[in-house]
C-alpha cells in the first residue's frame, strides 16, 4: 500500500548540508542545545566552513526536526515524546469508551441492537481510507499545526492562506467543542456513580441537579488545564496510564459483563433484530433511523490526528506521527467493537433501559446495563460502580488528551498570527516549555459553552455535533488539497502512498461530508425547543463570522503558516 523512501547516505547528507549553509545563510541550531552553546553563522558560500563536530551534529538531529527545519521553523517545543507516548496520547483522545458510552443509548433506542453493531464495522471501514490519508500527509508535514499546515501548503500559493484559515478554525472549534464532550460525558458518568453509591434513582440516592453537574464540569476542564500547564512530563505518564487503563479496563468489561449478567441475549437478536421507537424519537422512516444509529460510531472514530498535533515534540515524527495514527484506529475499531458487542447480549430488559422511573433515571442506558447484570447476579451494585469508575477515567483521560492537542493548534495558529491578540496565545511558559497561555483559553472558552447546562437539556447533543463537524470536517481540506494538486509538487515523507494516493483521498473526502452532513439532521420529531438540534446555529454563527472576517479583513494580511527560523515572519 505504501513505499518506504530510501535515506541519504551520509556522503550525501554532508553535501546536503554544506549546499543547504551556504545557500540559505541560515543559522543552525539545536532546541535541546542552551543559549551558551555557539551558533554557526554562515556569511557567503566562499567562507563556508564546517567542521566535522558540526557535521556529525547535524547528522545525529532528529529526522523530525530536520523535516521541521526544511519547512521553515524552528524548534520550539520539547522533543522527547517516543512513539508509544503519542501512541498513548491518541488513544486516549479517540478512547474506548468516552465516544459510545454517551450514545450508546440514543443509537440503540433509533433503530435497535443490529443497526448499532454493523454501523460500526461501516464506519471503522471508511475511517480506514481517512485515517491512510491523512498518515501519508503527517509523513510529508511533521508540524504542530498538522491539519492547518498541510492545508496550506497543500492547497498551493493562491488557495493556501484560505484553505489553512478554514481549517485552522475548523480543527480550532471542533477541539475546544471536544473538550466540552468529555466534561460533560465524564461529569454525567461522575453523576451516575454519585446516584449508585447513595441509593440508587427507586432508592432515594443523590441526582446532582443542573447546578453541581455545572460545577462537575467545570471542575474537569481545570484540572486538566492545569495539568496541561505545568506537568506534561506527568501529563506523558499519564497518558501511558490511559492506554493501559483503557485496553486493560475495556478486556475486563468485555469478559466480565457477558459472565455477570444473569442472561444474555442470543447472537440473532444482536446481529439481527432491527426495532424502532417512533413513540420515543418520532422518527418513523427506517432509513433515518438507521443514519442516526450510525452517530455513535461516527462520533467515536475520530481524533487519531492528536499524533499529528505532538509531531514536533514526537521523537522521530515523520515515521512515528503516521504509524501513531494508523496503530490508534486498529486499536479503537477492535476494542470499540468488543465494547459494543457486550454491551448489547448484556442487555436484560430493552424497554427498562429507558425507563426513567429505573435506578438510574433512565439517563445513561450502559450504567443501567452494568447495574443491571451485577445486581442481578449478586444483589448489589458494586461491581457496576467499579466499572462505571473505569468508564469514568476514560473520560477523565481523554479530555485531558483533548485540551493538549487543542492548545497545540491554538499555539500553532497564533504563532502564525491568526488569532486576535496572537501574541499572547502564543507565549511558551519559560521553565515548563508548554503553550500554557493558549491551555487556558480553550479552557475557559469551555466553559463558556457549557454554561447552557442550567437551561437547556440539549446541550451535549449541540456540542457534539460541532464537535464532530468542526473537527471531522478540518480533515476534510487537506485531504481534497492532496487529493486535486499535482503529483510532482508533493515532497512525500517515509509513508508514501504513491498511486493509491487519490482514489484514497476520494473516497475519505466523500465520507467525511457524509458524516458532517448527519451530525447537522433533527435527532427528534416533532422539533421543539427542548428538542432542536442546535448545532446548525452554533456552527452557522461561528463560520459566518469567520468567513466575513477574512473577506473584510484578514486575507489582507493572513499568508497562511509563517517560518519562524532566524525571527523571519516569512509565508511558506
Amino acid at each position: 500500500m505504501y513505499k518506504i523512501r530510501t535515506s541519504r547516505t551520509k556522503q550525501a547528507k554532508k553535501e546536503y548540508l554544506l549546499a543547504r549553509a551556504g545557500a540559505c545563510s541560515l543559522l543552525l541550531q539545536r532546541s535541546s542545545c542552551d543559549c551558551s552553546r555557539s551558533s554557526l553563522l554562515l556569511q557567503s558560500p566562499e567562507n563556508v566552513s564546517i567542521s566535522s563536530s558540526h557535521i556529525s551534529e547535524m547528522e545525529e538531529m532528529d529526522s523530525g526536526e530536520k523535516r521541521l527545519n526544511e519547512l521553515g521553523y524552528k524548534q520550539e517545543l520539547r522533543r522527547e515524546m517516543t512513539l508509544f507516548k503519542t501512541l498513548a496520547i491518541s488513544v486516549s483522545t479517540v478512547t474506548l469508551f468516552t465516544g459510545i458510552t454517551p450514545l450508546y443509548g440514543s443509537s440503540l433506542l433509533y433503530a435497535g441492537p443490529a443497526s448499532l453493531v454493523w454501523g460500526w464495522v461501516v464506519v471503522s471501514f471508511f475511517t480506514w481510507f481517512v485515517g491512510i490519508a491523512m498518515a501519508e500527509i503527517c509523513s510529508s508535514f511533521p508540524t504542530t499545526g498538522s491539519l492547518y499546515f498541510w492545508a496550506a501548503h497543500l492547497a498551493g500559493p493562491l488557495w493556501g492562506p484560505f484553505a489553512s484559515w478554514c481549517c485552522a478554525w475548523l480543527e480550532t472549534i471542533g477541539l475546544i467543542a471536544g473538550i466540552g464532550t468529555q466534561a460533560y460525558a465524564g461529569s454525567q458518568t461522575l453523576q451516575i456513580i454519585i446516584l449508585l453509591c447513595t441509593g440508587t434513582n427507586k432508592g432515594g440516592g443523590y441526582f446532582a441537579p443542573r447546578g453541581v453537574f455545572l460545577a462537575m464540569y467545570i471542575g474537569l476542564t481545570v484540572i486538566w488545564a492545569i495539568l496541561n500547564t505545568f506537568a506534561l512530563q506527568v501529563i506523558a505518564i499519564i497518558d501511558i496510564i490511559s492506554i493501559w487503563w483503557q485496553i486493560t479496563g475495556g478486556v475486563i468489561i468485555v469478559i466480565m459483563l457477558p459472565l455477570v449478567a444473569p442472561s444474555t441475549q442470543p447472537a440473532s437478536y444482536v446481529f439481527g433484530h432491527f426495532e424502532m421507537a417512533p413513540d420515543s424519537t418520532g422518527i418513523r422512516s427506517k432509513a433515518y433511523a438507521v443514519i442516526l444509529a450510525f452517530i455513535v460510531s461516527q462520533y467515536s472514530l475520530y481524533g487519531y490526528d492528536a499524533a499529528a498535533h505532538l509531531t514536533e515534540e514526537t521523537k522521530g515524527a515523520d515515521k512515528n506521527g503516521p504509524i501513531a495514527i494508523l496503530s490508534s484506529i486498529g486499536i479503537i475499531s477492535v476494542f470499540g467493537w468488543a465494547y459494543i458487542l457486550t454491551l448489547t447480549f448484556s442487555i436484560q430488559k430493552f424497554d427498562y433501559l429507558f425507563d426513567v422511573n429505573n435506578e438510574t433515571a433512565g439517563s445513561f442506558v450502559p450504567a443501567q446495563i452494568l447495574y443491571d447484570a451485577f445486581h442481578g447476579r449478586y444483589n448489589n451494585s458494586i461491581g457496576a460502580i467499579i466499572l462505571l469508575f473505569v468508564i469514568w477515567g476514560s473520560f477523565f483521560f481523554g479530555g485531558l488528551s483533548i485540551t493538549t492537542s487543542a492548545a497545540r493548534v491554538v499555539y500553532a495558529l497564533s504563532r502564525d498570527q491568526g488569532v486576535p491578540f496572537s501574541s499572547l496565545w502564543r507565549k511558551i511558559h519559560p521553565k515548563h516549555k508548554v503553550p500554557s497561555n493558549a491551555v487556558w483559553l480553550c479552557a475557559a472558552i469551555c466553559i463558556l459553552i457549557g454554561l447552557p447546562i442550567l437551561k437547556v437539556n440539549v446541550v451535549f447533543t449541540a456540542i457534539t455535533s460541532i464537535c464532530t463537524v468542526g473537527w471531522v470536517g478540518g480533515y476534510s481540506i487537506p485531504i481534497f488539497a492532496r487529493m486535486v494538486m499535482a503529483e510532482k509538487n508533493f515532497n512525500p515523507g517515509p509513508f508514501y502512498l504513491g498511486r493509491a494516493s487519490r482514489p484514497i483521498c476520494l473516497v475519505a473526502f466523500l465520507w467525511i461530508c457524509y458524516t458532517c452532513s448527519v451530525f447537522l439532521l433533527p435527532t427528534s420529531y416533532p422539533i421543539k425547543f427542548d428538542t432542536f438540534n442546535y448545532a446548525p446555529i452554533g456552527l452557522g454563527i461561528c463560520l459566518t463570522t469567520i468567513l466575513l472576517w477574512w473577506i473584510l479583513d484578514a486575507r489582507k494580511w493572513f499568508k497562511g503558516p509563517v517560518r519562524n527560523i532566524n525571527g523571519q515572519s516569512e509565508k511558506v
